[in-house]
């Protein structure tokens, strides 16, 4: 939905999307808040992510999920409430709460929680029988580096064992997993996982503008992102068709398409 023309544009792809993604962290917004976001951003967005474990608090929770699904966005819970039902020994309880709400997709994590990844490669596999998975890699812990082999070896192995697309942590702050304390991308640590890992299939956490500006100007506009802020969607969509100073000149028609 565009309110008037201006050629030259870089093409979007359209939802339901398999690339330029874009997945939004609710951490609570009240009913009428996710109309707001439905209303205004609904078109932009793709994906919605009940972050850490808000949904065991989220007043009318179904109701919340009803509208979300009736926009047609898809929601999960976040990867830390999974961790808390397998910390508890809880996972067949948490599949049948999925299916109670009649969940779609799932978040598999082990940011918080120290477990084999053979084990979580299992639970991707369990879980992907009857839910879209998500899974997630890295850790949630300043200070924790993860090899290159290993980021690669575990994001690999978890999409063969059924992951939709793999998440690569950031937490809503962005300043762990893929970017320095300061909030700047780890860019070899990135290029790494891009030669070896299907692009398309990695879903990037880029919760600030530099970051975001920063993947679209290394991978063009229908690169996936999540950890958007509700009010930042649509500021992301002008980023990702050169709409904002940030990336003006990256989509830049050339002379001799640009209009007289």
């Amino acid at each position: 939905m565009r309110n008037f023309k201006l050629p030259g544009l870089p093409e979007r792809t359209e939802k339901p999307r398999e690339a330029g993604i874009t997945m939004v962290m609710d951490k609570g917004l009240s009913l009428r808040q996710a109309l707001d976001l439905v209303s205004v951003s609904g078109e932009y967005t793709d994906l919605v992510k009940l972050g850490f474990g808000t949904s065991l608090l989220t007043k009318d929770l179904n109701k919340k999920l009803g509208l979300y699904n009736e926009a047609g966005i898809k929601i999960f819970f976040g990867g830390t409430l999974f961790e808390a039902f397998i910390v508890r020994n809880m996972f067949d309880d948490y599949r049948k709460l999925l299916s109670k709400l009649k969940m779609e997709y799932v978040e598999v994590s082990d940011g918080s929680l120290q477990m084999k990844h053979e084990d979580k490669c299992h639970y991707i596999k369990e879980l992907a029988k009857d839910f879209t998975v998500l899974s997630e890699v890295g850790s949630k812990e300043a200070g924790v580096i993860i090899h290159p082999k290993l980021w690669i070896s575990m994001m690999n192995k978890e999409i063969e064992s059924g992951a939709w697309k793999v998440i690569a942590e950031s937490r809503e702050s962005g300043t762990v997993g893929i970017y320095r304390p300061n909030g700047n991308a780890h860019s070899a640590l990135i290029n790494k996982i891009l030669n070896n890992v299907p692009k398309d299939k990695i879903l990037w956490e880029a919760p600030n503008k530099s970051q975001q500006a920063w993947f679209i100007a290394l991978l063009g506009a229908n690169v996936n992102l999540g950890n958007i802020g509700p009010d930042d969607v649509i500021p992301l969509e002008t980023l990702r068709l050169g709409l904002r100073g940030d990336t003006f000149k990256q989509f830049m028609p050339k002379p001799d398409k640009a209009e007289k």
